[in-house]
């Protein structure tokens, strides 16, 4: 709970602080070095000494509550509220202004909050009741657990659950096993969800985490606006909407996740990151769990990761056969600085996982440097950065110099210190992999020469990249072929190779069907450019080229571009026109 000052925050905080160190609340070493923070960060006396577990927030409030005059009160130790009491200020108000309404007596009104200083809440209370209002103070814990303890959320809950599932069919086989409250935790840091039902709050997280998991949705966005909640999951690389519980379960569901991912469910102001393990069906799954404050509440986004869906077969990358010729012989290099490009969720950590796993033999030594770590591979020594903590990429390679390594991989190029690091690695004998987000696989040059690199460092070190996409391919069960007029393909700068001498050619989409979820696709695969650095690209990054002129030069001699790979499955049937123009973002 944050206490909201009335004046300057900084002369009443150090005379609250006075207050809490004569009182033995603080310490004058804790006082001294929260009220320095403050003067940095801006923050309040309560936040910090709340943050750094000096007082705990039942003990702050009861605190400033005593020294601002008012009387606490622990709501858990009194009876339910009397329906007449309830019913004289609307639940809507009640729930927004965090307040609860506990006696009526002699023309006064007497309410419960969790913050003694928001008057404007006093004030919209005589208003609505033209009564006068005393106000008793009470953890912000308590104030909750009372409002819906008095209004009731589990038939709410249980109707908002059924809703959804009568919205997306049965939904009987797709309800996970739920967390059993109060038992998490278990074995491993997995978290246990059983069949049965016992909390209604529960049964709507676990039905949105295991509708997503059964589509082999990637990610889970619950979006809140001023009078709704969206669901949205990422299926096959696309946002598609599903039915959301009502707008007013937010902090419930949002609490909810914050429980399973070991988050702080106080904090509603800034981000947090977090992850948890799930058993669905047997199965687990790793997610990554992202909470951001927004204007109307928090938004949340969840990344699954189910390493059972990862194909560790490098054959299947599906690389056109030029490319994968050209990548097969450069893996084996002995040296040099490997880099794989695209946006994110572009399968690029796929990528990397499979060559590792063709690599990994036991002659040899591999080392990765992950944020995070996404997936196992056993006789792999995999690192888990740490930012908090100075473990960064940088700091990871650094160390991985002494670990006497043959292959190295690092997650991301972020910095001039890293690729530095990166470079004398590879030149000193090292096998390196890592990543960068480019568009293309000659942009890869031009980001590292941002970076103020010497060109002649880059071009010594450096000896493939691969820029890759992910296209959806369309649903077999609902395939239908149509046809288009030829000419179609000159006129979106398809190369005259490709284009077909008869007037019609025939191209395939999906018209939707319950196997698809109506989308028309199902399922996805890569499309890639494979820039190999000859003599020649060498040259031109020395001469700090630029990607235009790279990529003409690296095409003159047989590089396949993204539009080009992209093309070739739009004429085997393989996917969609406008799937390929959606992901290649041009003209061909």
């Amino acid at each position: 709970m944050a206490v909201k000052e009335a004046t300057n925050p900084i002369a009443i905080s150090a005379r609250l602080g006075e207050l809490m160190v004569s009182l033995g609340m603080l310490t004058y070493e804790q006082l001294h070095e929260c009220m320095d923070l403050q003067k940095k960060e801006g923050l309040q006396l309560s936040e910090l000494v709340i943050s750094k577990g000096y007082v705990t927030p039942e003990k702050l409030i009861e605190f400033v509550a005593q020294q601002c005059g008012f009387k606490f009160m622990r709501l858990n130790d009194r009876g339910a509220v009397k329906k007449d009491i309830l019913q004289r200020i609307p639940e809507k108000i009640i729930r927004q202004k965090m307040i609860l309404p506990l006696s009526f007596e002699d023309e006064a009104i007497t309410i419960a909050m969790s913050d003694p200083f928001n008057v404007m809440a006093v004030d919209e209370i005589k208003i609505t009741t033209g009564l006068k209002v005393n106000v008793v103070i009470t953890p912000e814990s308590d104030l909750r657990e009372a409002i819906d303890k008095a209004f009731g959320t589990g038939a709410d809950a249980k109707k908002a659950l059924e809703d959804i599932k009568s919205k997306t069919g049965d939904g009987g086989d797709a309800v996970v096993e739920k967390a059993t409250p109060g038992a998490d935790e278990e074995e491993e840091g997995v978290t246990q969800l059983s069949k049965e039902d016992e909390v209604p709050v529960i049964q709507i997280v676990n039905l949105l985490l295991a509708r997503a998991i059964k589509a082999k949705a990637s990610d889970i966005h619950i979006e809140p606006y001023p009078k709704y909640l969206r669901v949205r999951y990422r299926i096959d690389g696309v946002l598609i909407e599903q039915p959301a519980p009502p707008k007013k379960f937010l902090p419930a569901v949002t609490s909810r996740l914050k429980i399973m991912s070991n988050l702080d469910i106080s904090e509603r102001r800034r981000p947090q990151d977090g992850r948890m393990k799930l058993k669905v069906d047997n199965k687990e799954v790793d997610v990554r769990i992202s909470v951001c404050p927004c204007a109307p509440g928090e938004k949340v986004v969840m990344r699954i990761m189910d390493s059972t869906a990862m194909n560790l077969d490098i054959s299947k990358l599906g690389m056109d056969p030029e490319n994968a010729s050209v990548y097969a012989k450069h893996i084996e290099d002995p040296y040099g600085i490997i880099l794989v490009t695209g946006p994110t969720g572009s399968g690029k950590s796929t990528t990397l996982y499979s060559t590792l796993h063709t690599l990994n033999t036991p002659d040899v030594n591999i080392m990765t440097a992950e944020d995070p770590v996404e997936f196992l591979l056993p006789g792999v020594n995999q690192v888990q950065c740490n930012a908090e903590i100075g473990l960064n990429f940088a700091a990871s390679l650094r160390s991985f110099l002494r670990q006497d390594p043959d292959i190295i991989m690092v997650g991301e190029i972020r910095d001039l210190e890293t690729i530095t690091i990166a470079i004398n690695a590879a030149l000193t004998g090292h096998l390196v992999f890592s990543t960068l987000h480019t568009n293309d696989a000659p942009g890869a040059v031009t980001r590292i020469l941002m970076m103020e690199v010497d060109p002649i460092l880059i071009s010594s070190a450096l000896t493939m990249v691969v820029a890759q996409r992910l296209l959806r391919k369309i649903c077999p069960e609902c395939k239908e072929a149509y046809e288009i007029d030829s000419q179609w393909f000159a006129t979106v700068g398809v190369p005259q190779k490709y284009i077909s001498q008869t007037p019609k050619r025939t191209l395939y989409r999906g018209k939707g069907c319950e196997n698809c979820a109506g989308t028309g696709y199902r399922g996805r695969m890569g499309v890639h450019e494979v820039l190999e650095v000859t003599d020649e690209i060498r040259e031109l990054i020395s001469q700090r080229g630029t990607s235009m002129r790279i990529k003409e030069v690296a095409m003159k001699n047989g590089m396949i571009c993204l539009q080009e790979s992209a093309l070739r499955r739009l004429l085997s049937g393989a996917t969609t026109v406008e799937e390929v123009l959606r992901v290649t973002g041009c003209r061909f």
